[in-house]
């Protein structure tokens, strides 16, 4: 936990620094919501994996902790430094068209939280992810009171109605801010977040082909392409042929269009069932784990290590165990086999012809002269002996191939996946599968 507490810490104090400059410009917004945000901090520190930050990212992003709408380009380990992106037109210059993964994280909603499990997911694919920042303003707090910070998946409308508090008092103009402008006169059903996620998930410029939520984020992906269904069916149609969704904490009802859809929960994640959907079945419940995700933890989600297994199609389904089974009869066959070989070579044993093999060597010492052909003791066995071989071997040729049939039968099924996007393989889950709506 001491790298964790060190990455808070210098991310709390570095924070403490720029405050100043923030009061003097928004004092009443800000003052009023620094110790909820701060606190926030700390909570996202305990969820998720803070430490896989250095140092200069968690200096680098202590001044935006909780700039709802903000958007960041966040490299694997060892991959340089996250970048900040104040609008989608700046991710798009910034290197946004090369990043082929959205991450969404919830719980306190900062920029710690945020980029700590883009960096989780990053890890996963090897690649840098897009990150977008929840943020916690007037709205949050008000939806905090009544209860729906705690029950997002059911009260999470609340939220987005509340924001409206937010625009009127002020704030930063970050994400996908412009576009709110635009659309002024029309009644607003999503957040800030929301309509970042969903602008960009609706730029034709940009491909994205996995992402994954964890929380509230699930919440604000929905949201997202709810909003997107209803502007836009021909692009959601397009990105569910070409994307995947894993949730994790939480299972939220996506658009029906979205099949490749794969629910992650923990074992002990009382949070994230509360705020479930009931009839939404659980695609890997992960034993002896809760809702955290930061692996200082004895009882955290590994991010990274879930995604890699789920990418490579190695993850548990709850469709696995009857396949394997149906596998698992093929090496019974084996003693069937081998009691099979020994029936035909007992009577090539009782001719008295197998003891003319010694004297067979004896009687031609011709042979043994020509060197050339060293094969030659091997050829003249007796025409019995070897008919008896061939049958023998015919025999047992005849109950493999009688055996082994119906078992290459059960097996091509694993080999007829085919992989979805050009980073993921399908996961096989059945019946758990979402199915896509009849129309």
């Amino acid at each position: 936990m001491f790298e964790t507490a060190f990455a808070l810490g210098l991310t709390q104090f570095a924070r403490s620094l720029s405050f100043p400059e923030r009061l003097s410009q928004r004092p009443v917004r800000n003052a009023a919501l620094e110790p909820w945000r701060l606190r926030n901090t700390g909570m996202d520190a305990l969820y998720y994996d803070v430490k896989a930050l250095t140092a200069d990212e968690a200096f680098y992003i202590s001044d935006s902790l909780a700039s709802e709408g903000l958007i960041m380009i966040v490299p694997p380990t060892g991959g340089g430094m996250l970048t900040l992106c104040d609008s989608v037109e700046e991710f798009r210059l910034r290197g946004g068209r090369q990043v082929r993964a959205m991450a969404v994280a919830g719980i306190g909603g900062s920029a710690i939280g945020a980029a700590a499990f883009a960096r989780n997911v990053a890890d996963a694919i090897d690649a840098p992810v897009a990150a977008v920042v929840s943020g916690y303003g007037l709205g949050d707090l008000l939806n905090e009171a009544i209860g729906g910070a705690f029950l997002f998946g059911w009260l999470g409308h609340v939220r987005s109605n509340l924001e409206v508090i937010d625009d009127v008092v002020g704030r930063p103009k970050l994400g996908a801010y412009g576009k709110r402008d635009e659309d002024a006169d029309s009644g607003r059903k999503t957040g800030l977040d929301a309509d970042t996620v969903a602008t960009l998930l609706a730029d034709p410029t940009l491909s994205f082909t996995l992402i994954a939520g964890h929380s509230r984020g699930n919440r604000v992906i929905a949201d997202a392409l709810y909003a997107l269904k209803d502007a836009d069916k021909a692009r959601l149609e397009t990105l569910a042929n070409s994307a995947r969704i894993v949730t994790f904490g939480g299972r939220i009802k996506m658009p029906e269009a979205f099949t490749e859809v794969i629910d992650v929960v923990g074992e002990l994640d009382w949070f994230g069932e509360i705020n479930s959907r009931p009839k939404i079945a659980t695609d890997i419940k992960v034993p002896f784990c809760g809702h955290s995700t930061n692996t200082d933890l004895p009882t955290a989600l590994q991010v990274t290590k879930i995604l890699e297994q789920i990418l490579s199609g190695q993850a548990p389904a709850a469709s696995a165990p009857p396949d394997v089974v149906a596998v698992e009869p093929i090496p019974a066959f084996v003693p069937k086999v081998e009691a099979a070989v020994p029936e035909p070579q007992a009577p090539a044993a009782e001719p008295a012809e197998a003891e003319a093999v010694p004297v067979l060597v004896e009687a031609a010492p011709d042979p043994v002269m020509i060197e050339p052909e060293p094969e030659l003791p091997t050829a003249p066995l007796p025409e019995a002996l070897e008919t008896a071989e061939t049958e023998a071997a015919q025999a047992a040729a005849a109950a493999i191939a009688e055996e082994v049939a119906p078992s290459k039968d059960a097996e091509p099924a694993p080999e007829v996946q085919k992989a979805a996007t050009p980073i993921m393989v399908p996961l096989p889950r059945g019946k758990t599968r979402r199915p896509r709506a009849k129309t």
